[in-house]
C-alpha cells in the first residue's frame, strides 16, 4: 500500500499542531482528514524523526521474524505428520 505522507512529514504536521495551528486548519492546508491526524498522533505523538525511523525498522524486522516463525511451524507440522504415519 502506497502511503501519501512519510513519517517525517507526519511528525512535522504534529509539531505544527503543537505550536498552535488548529487541527482543522492543518488538515485543510495539507489535505488529510482529522481522523488521520488523531491516528497519527496516537502512533507518532512525542516522537522525533529518528524514533519514527527506528519504529519502522523494528516493525519490518518483526514482520520478517513472524514469517520465519510461521514457516518453521509449518515445517514442524509436516514432519510430525510424516512421523505419525504407520509404515
Amino acid at each position: 500500500m502506497k502511503k501519501r505522507f512519510t513519517e517525517e512529514q507526519i511528525i512535522g504536521f504534529l509539531k505544527e499542531a503543537d505550536v498552535g495551528v488548529s487541527v482543522q486548519e492543518l488538515c485543510r492546508k495539507h489535505g488529510f482528514s482529522d481522523a488521520s491526524y488523531y491516528k497519527w498522533k496516537a502512533k507518532f505523538g512525542g516522537m522525533d524523526v529518528s524514533d519514527a525511523k527506528r519504529l519502522k525498522a523494528l516493525e519490518d524486522e518483526n514482520g520478517r521474524l513472524k514469517k520465519l516463525l510461521a514457516d518453521a511451524m509449518l515445517d514442524n507440522e509436516a514432519l510430525k505428520a510424516v512421523l505419525a504415519k504407520k509404515w
